[in-house]
């Protein structure tokens, strides 16, 4: 059985780590947080105190990290993976990257001997949680074949994007596609009640009928409920725009409704939101026409 590792037990490593540790009955683990490790140990998980002690047991290490900087810092930083200088060491990275960045940081990960492929999720921590979440492998067909099943214990659909960097690719269009669901019910639901419609009908409408999607289903009730807390943030997710704005200008793709909804993101992040989640955008709208779309029983 492959030795396997993880770093990084936050929000959505947390949950992956759990579901690959009950998968195989063992997992290295290695996180900033005391409490964070100290939930896995709990579980059975072994703790490693850097990254290089990961590295020097195991033969797969998975990463989970908040940007390309913690990755590039975990891999050929003091006390990083390539500082083991394990021979046939395998590293598959959850962390949502610039696809560019993805693809240069395996070809410096191959300089140390280490096979890099990137591998972004999407379904939220709930999803993480459940093990359910969709999995998006950018690397060769032979990496695919031999990691799949693992990926499997946390993800329910598992799918093979191409060669490395098509992972984050595919994350960032179907991210983008989320974006423009949420920014539109941002600027309509304002409007709903400027014209005297109940809220609660609004929202049972947006969930049910023709315009019913995942951020319509998740978002509307939250935002019924003033609750602007419980999610990534926009500054944090921007990540994704940017993604999709290099691809875009690489092929002279023309994106007027995705830049549409760049500028409803970017003027929320203005006007002082960047630090609460993209249903926070709907703040710029209600201001706009003195309104707010909250649940009347609350207000």
């Amino acid at each position: 059985m492959t030795t396997a590792g993880f770093i990084g037990l936050g929000r959505m490593g947390a949950g992956m780590a759990r579901h690959l540790l009950h998968s195989t009955g063992q997992l290295l683990v290695h996180d900033t947080s005391p409490q964070a490790l100290a939930a896995l140990t709990k579980q059975g998980a072994t703790r490693c105190e850097s990254a290089t002690e990961i590295a020097s047991r195991s033969e797969l290490v998975f990463l989970c990290l908040p940007s390309a900087t913690e990755v590039r810092t975990t891999l050929f930083g003091n006390n990083g993976i390539s500082a083991a200088k394990r021979q046939a060491l395998t590293v598959i990275d959850t962390t949502t990257l610039d696809r560019t960045d993805a693809i240069d940081i395996g070809a410096e990960a191959a300089e140390h001997g280490i096979e890099y492929w990137d591998c972004p999720v999407s379904g939220m921590p709930f999803r993480a949680d459940n093990g359910t979440l969709t999995v998006m492998f950018g690397g060769s067909d032979e990496a695919f074949a031999v990691h799949k099943p693992l990926l499997g214990s946390f993800g329910e659909v598992v799918t093979h994007c191409g060669p490395l960097g098509s992972g984050q690719a595919m994350k960032a269009l179907n991210n983008i596609i989320y974006n423009v669901n949420i920014a539109v019910l941002c600027e309509v639901l304002p409007l709903s009640q400027a014209v005297g419609l109940d809220p609660l009908e609004v929202a049972n409408v947006v969930t049910s009928a023709s315009s019913r999607s995942f951020a319509s289903e998740y978002f509307v009730p939250r935002m019924l409920d003033g609750r602007f807390d419980t999610d990534f943030s926009m500054q944090d997710a921007y990540k994704d725009i940017v993604n999709v704005q290099r691809m875009a200008l690489e092929t002279k793709a023309s994106l007027p409704v995705v830049n549409a909804m760049i500028g409803s993101y970017l003027s929320a992040m203005a006007a002082g939101h960047g630090e609460e989640p993209k249903s926070a955008m709907i703040k710029v709208y209600e201001k706009a026409l003195g309104v707010a779309f909250r649940n009347p029983v609350d207000n």
